[in-house]
């Protein structure tokens, strides 16, 4: 049976970590998405970077509210044998309407980050219509909360089959950066290249930063597998700087 969009948002609801300055002024925020991982403490030093220039920022973890841990995200997930990121994107479009109606949340300047899995959710909702039942795999999807999107910011997205951005244009068209690994081995980065390519030509407003590193890359853990996920400082540096300067610039 299908979630309605505002059952799926009170799912989620608990388990959204909410930054920002302890008012009710209505500010722009940043909602961010993790890898198929879970959450991890590098999504929440970005989601603080968006507190320090004055907006808001919500990391929305859509592992617990489904009765999962790490291992069996890992194990699940990160297998594709549950929650490919056409389901999780009703993630995304629940948090977007649901924390669209809080006081202190400027509903109409919002950003949308995401990390591996995360990226392919947000990536999976720009295809979208949302027009019709089932959409997102929620039973009443509705357009309205995408208006309020102004930009997107991927970090290592995960592309391939069966990302709907392979087969299907963008329904919606927010600035969009985009920072891909050179050694990703989940995309290659020459599909990655291949892709963005395409959504550019198709005249979306999308710009890369293109890094000597692998999936994974600004994450500093001990869940990393050798050579295939490793952490590289630089690049984490050069990432939360292209993340800071993006946020400044969608915002103003």
């Amino acid at each position: 049976m299908l979630d309605t969009l505002q059952h799926r948002f009170s799912l989620l609801d608990p388990f959204i970590t909410a930054y920002g300055p302890p008012d009710k002024m209505p500010r722009p925020a940043v909602l961010l998405f993790h890898a198929c991982n879970g959450v991890r403490d590098h999504i929440h030093a970005y989601a603080k970077q968006v507190v320090g220039l004055g907006f808001r920022a919500y990391v929305v973890d859509s592992f617990t509210p489904r009765g999962w841990d790490e291992n069996a995200a890992m194990s699940l997930v990160c297998t594709g044998l549950a929650l490919h990121g056409y389901e999780r994107s009703g993630d995304v479009l629940a948090a977007l309407w649901g924390l669209g109606q809080r006081p202190e949340v400027d509903a109409q300047n919002i950003i949308l980050a995401g990390w591996s899995h995360g990226g392919w959710a947000i990536m999976d909702l720009m295809t979208e219509k949302l027009t019709r039942d089932g959409e997102a795999r929620l039973k009443n999807p509705t357009p309205e909360p995408m208006r309020g999107v102004k930009g997107v910011f991927l970090v290592y997205p995960y592309v391939n089959f069966p990302a709907r951005s392979n087969m299907h244009s963008w329904q919606y068209a927010p600035k969009t950066l985009a920072v891909l690994a050179r050694q990703d081995f989940l995309t290659s980065h020459s599909h990655g290249d291949h892709i963005f390519n395409h959504l550019k030509a198709e005249g979306l407003p999308v710009e890369r930063l293109d890094l000597d590193c692998t999936h994974c890359f600004d994450e500093d853990s001990a869940l990393h597998f050798g050579p295939l996920m490793a952490y590289d400082r630089k690049s984490h540096e050069k990432t939360m700087a292209a993340f800071e300067g993006f946020v400044k610039e969608i915002f103003g």
